[in-house]
């Protein structure tokens, strides 16, 4: 039988072997996933293939990138199909199309600004668009900063500082918006998802969260939900500490948790389990992509333990199809 996930109406069926690859391929570290309006799925991730394009079964369909990214960490998808790809190794992003073609790029690949100054990039993380199709960048790990920027790419304004207090990040690793244009920071070391609006100023934020990572706006215009990743314990004093994650939580647009999957009993390879859940996307049907960080979490999580081969070659990416029984 099929490990299943969630209660209720959020119940999910694991679709073990979902990824179908060329033999010899694998998909190391899924950084992000997107679905884009016929449900193939972009798996972007650090392996030799950047970009891995699947069709909804597993099937593989392509990929592109090879040459081009340094280091895949956020994938978003607009209305056009169109792909904004975060590369936090030579901290630029780049807006692509379906098959590979460069539109357009913002920053300075291989140059990053210096550290913590504010000054776009240092190590960008991912992207989200305003109703108006303005660009918001997550920045990310070497700056404590959100970007926004018209939709050719000039800079627009930018806020943030390296803080605990509203407005201020401690690694702002993920970001989204929703279709009132809200915008939404996963704030991941400081356990929170704070929520802003259009032009950045700070409304509430969202606590009992454990180091989100992924972020995910669902649930269509009127009643948006939000998936979030959540990362395990990251350190020697909490590593086996029970009911930390890694786990996905469900949550409304007030933040309040609807549904949780997982993380009860630790990482894990086992149907079920997650290992560093660092992307997410969901597809027509409901089901949801969910891209783990699995190669370079592993040690963190397991650092007496050798690592499967399993994680290395397919285990970094799952799909969790919706059970509508």
């Amino acid at each position: 039988m099929p490990a299943i996930l969630g209660t209720g109406e959020h119940r999910y069926r694991v679709v073990e072997n979902f990824a179908k690859l060329p033999d010899g391929w694998q998909l190391t570290d899924v950084a992000s996933v997107a679905v884009d309006s016929k449900d193939r799925v972009y798996v972007f991730n650090r392996g030799e293939h950047p970009m891995v394009v699947l069709d909804r079964e597993g099937n593989f369909l392509r990929s592109f990138g090879e040459g081009l990214f340094s280091r895949a960490h956020g994938l978003h998808i607009d209305a056009d199909d169109n792909l904004y790809c975060t590369d936090d190794g030579d901290h630029t992003v780049r807006k692509c199309t379906t098959d590979g073609k460069v539109l357009l790029t913002i920053g300075i690949p291989r140059k990053p600004a210096p550290f913590m100054s504010g000054e776009p990039f240092h190590r960008c993380t991912h992207t989200a668009l305003s109703p108006k199709g303005e660009i918001y960048v997550s920045d990310g790990y070497g700056n404590a900063r959100v970007h926004k920027y018209t939709p050719d790419g000039k800079l627009i304004k930018s806020w943030g500082e390296p803080g605990t207090d509203p407005g201020q990040f401690n690694i702002v690793h993920n970001i989204a918006t929703d279709a009132d244009g809200w915008v939404y920071v996963a704030d991941r070391e400081n356990h929170r998802v704070q929520v802003f609006n259009g032009e950045g100023k700070y409304e509430t934020q969202w606590n009992n969260l454990h180091r989100p990572c992924a972020l995910c706006c669902c649930g269509g215009a009127k009643s948006p939900t939000f998936v979030i990743g959540e990362l395990g314990p990251g350190l020697d004093i909490n590593r086996n500490v029970p009911n930390l994650g890694p786990r996905l939580s469900i949550v409304d647009a007030q933040g309040k948790r609807i549904a949780r999957l997982g993380g009860e009993a630790g990482p894990g390879v086992a149907a079920g389990k997650f290992l560093a859940p660092h992307g997410l996307a969901l597809d027509s049907r409901g089901d949801i992509y969910v891209g783990e960080v699995g190669v370079t979490n592993w040690t963190t999580s397991f650092p007496n333990e050798e690592m499967p081969a399993v994680v290395r070659a397919t285990r970094c990416l799952q799909k969790l199809e919706r059970v509508r029984e």
